[in-house]
């Protein structure tokens, strides 16, 4: 351990699995103690499970198995209230915050007739959980602490891969989400520049999580096949990227989230930190573009 967080304490949404647990895990191997929440419940929208309790109590275990100190909580990023609540009794028991990582999120898709709530239940997760988020941490801030927020270099793609019809209107508010906070950030980071408080966006190519990896999206990427599995979507998703590889994985965006999260990135705020393997280069205007 090289404690580039030593004496440091992250707060973590959508912790419980995935890239938020890849998060927890290596800001824990560095020094930062873990204050993890998570849902934990199923949004009726969203085709593919989402965490669960035993999931974030995994999260909460590996991070006690690095030495570092963990308050794990469910809460509802829609709901800031729940947020506050949880965030605030992660303060009590750790005394202080420095990293916010901003990083639950969603990608409802059509089960049947595509549903205009679909877009609704999208935002509200992926934008406005961003929004409360950063509202309820900000009061805790001190000055040169760091905001990381997850994007999507498909929601940067013009025409990207979340306007295919195919992934309804839960698709587009997960798209149209990811963009709006790439702006977002930039205007954030210019407020707070003066406290010397960087915000950043990771903006992950495909990702080796369950958002990906579910029967819903096999369907959508291969739509000739009645039941495709895993191996038989792995071509499509390799044709995103400009290097030979299907998905990068969560640990590959929890080292850049690490970097902006230390004092090695003190000047580094306002910025799109794309984990790609080239996907917006070699379809800067989209896959049909």
């Amino acid at each position: 351990m090289s404690g580039r967080l030593e004496g440091m304490v992250a707060f973590i949404t959508g912790a419980a699995r995935g890239q938020g647990r890849a998060h927890a895990v290596r800001m824990a191997e560095e020094g930062a103690d873990i204050i993890a929440v998570d849902i934990c419940r199923q949004i009726e929208s969203n085709p593919y499970p989402l965490a669960t309790a035993e999931d974030l109590s995994e999260t909460e275990r590996l991070v006690k198995e690095l030495g570092r100190r963990v308050v794990a909580r469910q809460a509802d990023v829609r709901e800031r209230v729940e947020l506050r609540d949880a965030l605030e009794a992660g303060i009590t028991d750790l005394g202080r915050l420095d990293i916010v990582v901003a990083n639950a999120g969603i990608l409802p898709m059509p089960m049947g007739d595509p549903d205009p709530a679909d877009f609704v239940d999208a935002t509200d997760v992926d934008l406005l959980g961003v929004l409360n988020t950063v509202a309820v941490a900000l009061p805790h801030l001190p000055d040169a602490g760091s905001i990381i927020v997850t994007g999507s270099t498909a929601g940067l793609m013009g025409g990207g891969t979340t306007d295919n019809p195919a992934l309804g209107p839960g698709g587009d508010g997960y798209g149209w989400s990811k963009r709006v906070l790439a702006e977002y950030v930039e205007h954030l980071a210019l407020h707070l520049a003066p406290r010397f408080i960087r915000v950043n966006a990771i903006h992950p190519t495909n990702c080796n999580t369950h958002l990906i990896h579910n029967d819903g999206l096999y369907g959508i990427f291969r739509p000739d096949l009645e039941s495709p599995t895993r191996d038989d979507v792995i071509p499509a998703f390799t044709y995103f990227q400009a290097m030979p590889i299907p998905y990068v994985e969560p640990e590959d965006i929890a080292n850049a989230a690490l970097f902006l999260a230390s004092d090695e990135s003190r000047y580094v705020t306002g910025q799109q930190i794309r984990v790609d393997a080239g996907s917006l280069i070699k379809f800067p205007n989209g896959p049909t573009g």
